[in-house]
This record gives C-alpha cells, sequence and structure tokens, in this order.
C-alpha cells in the first residue's frame, strides 16, 4: 500500500491523544507520540505519508506482520458469526486455538487456560504452583521482565519494578547467566553456566527450598537485552526444580510463536517447564490473547479442585479466531522456518559485520528474528554507552542513536544500553538488508560518544 499524506487527520489524531490519552511508562508531558495512519507487512506510516521499517514488532508482537490477509478475514467471519462468547462454554474458535497450541508446546503442556495477555498469564502461572505447591515464594531473575500487573511487575528483575515493589509479594530475585556482563566473574560460556547454577542452588538453599513454589524465567530474556542461556542452564534448572519439589514456569510471552526460529524458545534446549506463559505471537498482536500451558500433574491439581481463578475475556472468540489463522499462516508458509534461516544466515552475519565497524557495538546476541546490540562507550572496559536505567541529559547518547534510526525510516526498539532487532518473522531478505544499512547509519551517531 502507498501511504497517502493527510496532515490535517494527523493533527487531529495527535491533538485527541495529548488531550485524553494516558500512556504507559511515561511522564506525560515529556512524550511525543508518532501518529500512525496504517500498517501492511513490515512497514507502518505517518500521516505525511513517512515509512518506517518496523525493527520492533509493534511490542515485539507482530510475528507475522501487519494487516495480513488471512487473519483480517479469519476476525472479520468470526465477527459475523459469534463475535464473543462466555467462557464457560465450549466455542469452536476457543477450542480450536487450544488444541492448535497443545499440539506445539513441548512435552505434556496439554491444557490451555486462556487469558487477555501476557503479564495476567505470568499471575495466573504463579497462583497455579503456589497452589498446586502450597508454598508461598517464587524465584525470578534480575535482567528480567514479566508484566506490569502487581504480581508480574513484582516478579520482574528491572527498574521498572521499584516504584510498584512493595516487598512483600513472596519474590526473591537471583543472577542468572550473562557472560558478557558476568556476575560470577566468569571467562568462558561452561564457567558462567556452572556458577549461575551453583549461585541459584546456594539461594535456594538459604531460602528454604520447602518455601519455593516455583522458579519463573524468560526462557530467553527480551527486553532485558536477549541473552540466550548457555548450553546447560535450563536442563540445570530443571534438574534443580525436580530434585526439590518447585515449579518451572518458562516465560515465552516474547519468544514463542517462531521468534526464536522454533515454535517455543523451550524447543532449542529440549527442557519441558511445567507452566509455560505466552502471549504476543499467539495471534500477531492482532487482538488481546495470552495463556498457560499446563502440564498433565498441575492440571490433575484441579481436575476435583476449582482452580480459583478466570477472566472475562477468557479465550475471547475473536482472538482465538485470530490465533487459529495466525497458527495456519505461520505454519502454511513456513514462518518459524524463515525466521530461522534468515536469522543464521543474514541477520546475525550482518550484524556482526556491522559490530566490526562500529566501536559502539560492544556484543552482538540472538537467534531467529530475536536480537540484540550491546552498545558501549569503550570496547575494552564494556561500560555501557549510557548508565544504567538512564534518563534526561544521561540518556542523550541512546536518544540521539533512536532519532537517527527513525530519521533513515528505521523504528528501532532502544532500552538501556541495548538496541533490539526484533522485526516480523515474515521479514524479506531485501528489507533486512534495507534495515541493516539504516543501522549502519545510525550507529555512527553512537559512535560519536565512545571512547
Amino acid at each position: 500500500m502507498t501511504p497517502q499524506p493527510n496532515p490535517r487527520a494527523g493533527a487531529a489524531v495527535k491533538a485527541a491523544d495529548r488531550a485524553h490519552v494516558f500512556h504507559s511508562w511515561s511522564a506525560q508531558e515529556l512524550i511525543d507520540p508518532l501518529a500512525v495512519a496504517g500498517a501492511e507487512g513490515s512497514y507502518f506510516w505517518d500521516y505525511d505519508g513517512k515509512r518506517y521499517l518496523d525493527f520492533s514488532s509493534g511490542l515485539v508482537y507482530t510475528n507475522i506482520g501487519y494487516q495480513h490477509p488471512k487473519v483480517v478475514a479469519a476476525i472479520q467471519e468470526q465477527a459475523a458469526t459469534m463475535t464473543t462468547f462466555a467462557p464457560a462454554f465450549a466455542v469452536e474458535a476457543r477450542s480450536e486455538a487450544a488444541r492448535l497450541i497443545a499440539e506445539r508446546t513441548p512435552g505434556d503442556l496439554d491444557k490451555i487456560f486462556f487469558t487477555n495477555g501476557g503479564a495476567d498469564a505470568v499471575e495466573h502461572a504463579v497462583r497455579m504452583a503456589r497452589l498446586h505447591t502450597g508454598r508461598p515464594k517464587v524465584l525470578t531473575a534480575y535482567r528480567s521482565y514479566h508484566g506490569g500487573t502487581q504480581q508480574a511487575v513484582n516478579l520482574t528483575g528491572d527498574p521498572r519494578r521499584w516504584a510498584s515493589d512493595s516487598g512483600t509479594a513472596g519474590v526473591v530475585h537471583f543472577w542468572a547467566p550473562f557472560l558478557y556482563r558476568s556476575r560470577f566473574y566468569a571467562r568462558t560460556e561452561e564457567e558462567e553456566c556452572a556458577r549461575a547454577l551453583e549461585h541459584l542452588e546456594t539461594t535456594i538453599a538459604f531460602e528454604g527450598p520447602s518455601t519455593v513454589a516455583a522458579i519463573v524465567l524468560e526462557t530467553i530474556p527480551g527486553t532485558a537485552g536477549i541473552m540466550v542461556p548457555p548450553p546447560g542452564y535450563l536442563a540445570g534448572v530443571r534438574e534443580i526444580c525436580d530434585r526439590h519439589g518447585i515449579v518451572f514456569v518458562l516465560d515465552e510471552v516474547m519468544a514463542g510463536f517462531g521468534r526464536t526460529g522454533t515454535w517455543f524458545a523451550a524447543d532449542l534446549s529440549g527442557v519441558v517447564p511445567d507452566l509455560m506463559t505466552f502471549a504476543k505471537g499467539v495471534n500477531s498482536g492482532y487482538v488481546p490473547l495470552g495463556g498457560v500451558a499446563i502440564s498433565e500433574e498441575i492440571a490433575r491439581t484441579f481436575a476435583r479442585r476449582p482452580y480459583p481463578g478466570g477472566l472475562t475475556y477468557s479465550g475471547h472468540p475473536l482472538a482465538c479466531a485470530a490465533a487459529v489463522a495466525t497458527i495456519g499462516v505461520m505454519a502454511e508458509e513456513g514462518v518459524v522456518e524463515h525466521a530461522a534461516d534468515l536469522g543464521a544466515r543474514v541477520v546475525g552475519p550482518g550484524l556482526r559485520e556491522l559490530a566490526a565497524r562500529h566501536p559502539s557495538v560492544g556484543e552482538v546476541r540472538g537467534v531467529g528474528m530475536f536480537w540484540a546490540l550491546d552498545l558501549v562507550k569503550n570496547r575494552e572496559t564494556r561500560e555501557p554507552l549510557v548508565p544504567y536505567n538512564a534518563a534526561g541529559e544521561a540518556n542523550a547518547p541512546m536518544a540521539a542513536f533512536a532519532a537517527a534510526a527513525k530519521a533513515h525510516g528505521l523504528w528501532p526498539f532502544v532500552n538501556m544500553n541495548r538496541t533490539h532487532v526484533v522485526p516480523p518473522c515474515t521479514i524479506t531478505e531485501a528489507e533486512v538488508k534495507e534495515g541493516l544499512a539504516a543501522l549502519d547509519a545510525a550507529l555512527t551517531v553512537a559512535d560519536e560518544h565512545t571512547e
């Protein structure tokens, strides 16, 4: 679709937004939201007709791109047939979505509890784990994000937690492995893995194994920096959980449904959790949907004991119809395989070429369509380009980098001292190369702040 400029309409949209919309995670008077006129495939555009290649996939959820015609048609058909219905009934779209998801989840995660998004999926997974074990505590990692609702944000291990952290949520944080910024003085992935597992064991020992209901981990941490765990780490956590009767929860809200070049990031390690949360890519974000995939053992806990939780819109027919169509598109068009191939053959090598040319790139890491560049002031010391949780003037180098990317027609996903490369999993090779060229130009701005 060719964008048609309409500045007057854009001004009206912007005025209404500024007058009435309260935006998340923002100081309301310090933001300037872009008025978006339309989107298709890997691109969106504003009311001036400027088009952007979306390297953020919305918020890492448009895994099949914007406005896929088969999914749009499925939503329209479902709306004409049954727009909504209460969750206590068996509805075709809901049943079929659950079946298709269960076919793709690892192991025996064959029961699906539907939610409206990722945060409430995490909330319910934790509730299930506590009820199943009768234990109060939950362990999660620093450098993590699990959602913005009360329990989920307390599970989160980054600064978004601080303002809402009551200190009474029963959450204990620990360090997960991340060799580039190791907390364990490790020199190799093997050392990092072994020391991180030892640290987790020690944390459990001092907290009391009989008090720990669950360990919740993002299979691959997303907004924290796309840190693929070293080989053996998730298997080691699985063994620790089994030994202590702890429920292992993997958060696949961001990493699931093709993002890593596999249906789920857990497939990369062969590890099967007891509970797995999902959202975002399950229907490419076209209609809000999330859920918890539940193992047979935990499902049995609630076979004759009511599960004390639910949502008015659990398994909403429009959302589930979109999920059915999205999973169908991904299977028919080989989207998962495409993400794996393009990531290994084009994205990874392209980002490493950029790193070789730009002193501001400290590390490249990722898999599939799930990548991050760690930006630094100094490659030798690995000092971040901006301080941890920087704001205002302290964050100026990252703000300048993001502005440069947008000026070159690329919409980036920046977080602290990182830029994420998370385009739709349907992106073409030509579009990837277009994005890499824009990144190349933007990184010259970051380079100006290196030592």
